[in-house]
């Protein structure tokens, strides 16, 4: 019945604080109430959908009828990294966090580092990305020292000027990063972040790389191509799963880029899972705290979705959901940890079905499996019966 389903995930849009946000510092966290009270917040195609009719959502006005089913999931996982999530989307569940760095990278890290790239670095610390090249970018520029920071996630990101650090090397600088980072240490992603310009304004480039680790078992990917299935993807989901499990990667600049892509996805005569990640409400602003610049970008992601479902054929499902929050209006600028909205449409589906709370993103895993008829061990309660 249906030939291939579109797993769209907006980064970052979580939609209020799960029980045990206190556990990581993100009571009252809401992505999606904090984007609401901005005047450029309009979303008539998720609210078609049904975005405000998901259980605890007390924001927006929900529809008598909506198009498709919703419902809200919690992360099973221990944390709330872009990682995290997308693993347990795709079937794993992580029962312990991946490791952070507060205080910055061990000295034996460090020195493993520099003996490995033949360079020193700057910073060591957790930091705002964009801040980070202001602060250290004019040193960077005058030693040839790559800047090396953190955040509250799992992650060691290196940011190096273009003209003084050729990509190629930066590349390989984090590709040597990623084979020290492993055992206790195997943080979720090793990002490469260059920028250009000069001092002070310097901005970073669309030439970022993420060199993941490796997912620890088999995911809904596997599972997919080992019957034969296509598993294209559209934006950063190659580097998020090390390329496992992934048939055919198509890089994306930007929101509307990923989204031109997936309409492009349409027109392929394709069976299996597309996976898309749109980006830029996370990096862009969530981590930034700008909700006008969040909610514009969601507006115009809504146009674009709207003219996405307007091309569905029969076959077609789309689901659309997040990896976690980043709420634009606390104080914190990193990841909280939040629920996430499933939203599922099709035109062979039933409409108006509430999926209430799902006990794990891993019931998208389970769906996608039990779409396409796959025997399989992952966790996840499949609502294929459900909805079809």
């Amino acid at each position: 019945m249906i030939k291939r389903v579109f797993l769209l995930v907006y980064d970052s849009f979580g939609i209020g604080e799960l029980p045990d946000a206190a556990q990581y510092g993100d009571q009252g966290s809401n992505t999606l109430a904090s984007v609401a009270k901005s005047s450029e917040f309009k979303l008539p195609t998720l609210t078609s959908l049904g975005l405000f009719n998901i259980d605890g959502v007390d924001v927006g006005q929900p529809v008598l009828t909506a198009r498709g089913a919703f419902g809200r999931m919690a992360e099973k996982s221990q944390g709330k990294d872009t990682t995290t999530g997308h693993w347990e989307m795709a079937g794993i569940i992580s029962e312990k966090p991946m490791p952070t760095y507060p205080n910055g990278f061990p000295q034996d890290i460090i020195e493993s580092l520099e003996e490995a790239t033949g360079r020193k670095f700057l910073c060591n610390k957790p930091y705002s990305g964009t801040q980070v090249i202001v602060d250290y970018g004019r040193r960077h520029m005058e030693t040839a020292s790559p800047i090396l920071y953190t955040s509250a996630d799992s992650v060691m990101q290196i940011a190096a000027h273009e003209d003084i650090v050729m990509l190629e090397e930066l590349y390989e600088i984090c590709k040597k990063a990623r084979k020290i980072m492993v055992g206790e240490n195997a943080v979720g992603r090793i990002i490469a972040r260059p920028f250009v310009g000069d001092f002070p304004n310097f901005t970073r480039t669309s030439n970022r790389q993420d060199f993941s680790v490796l997912p620890p078992k088999k995911t809904m990917l596997d599972y997919l191509t080992e019957e034969g299935l296509d598993t294209p993807s559209v934006g950063k989901i190659f580097d998020i799963f090390a390329g496992k499990g992934i048939s055919q990667s198509v890089s994306a600049l930007n929101n509307a880029d990923a989204m031109a892509k997936t309409m492009r996805m349409l027109e392929t005569d394709f069976c299996g899972l597309c996976f898309i990640n749109l980006v830029d409400f996370d990096a862009l602003y969530g981590h930034r705290n700008d909700v006008d610049g969040y909610a514009k970008a969601l507006a115009k992601a809504d146009e674009s979705l709207a003219d996405f479902i307007a091309d569905m054929g029969e076959k077609d499902l789309l689901l659309l959901t997040a990896d976690h929050g980043c709420d634009p209006g606390t104080p914190s600028t990193d990841h909280s940890r939040e629920y996430v909205p499933i939203l599922a449409y099709g035109p062979a589906l039933k409409e108006n079905i509430n999926l209430g709370t799902r006990q794990s993103f891993a019931d998208i895993a389970a769906t996608v499996l039990d779409i396409f008829g796959i025997e399989n061990d992952l966790p996840g309660q499949s609502f294929w019966n459900e909805i079809k």
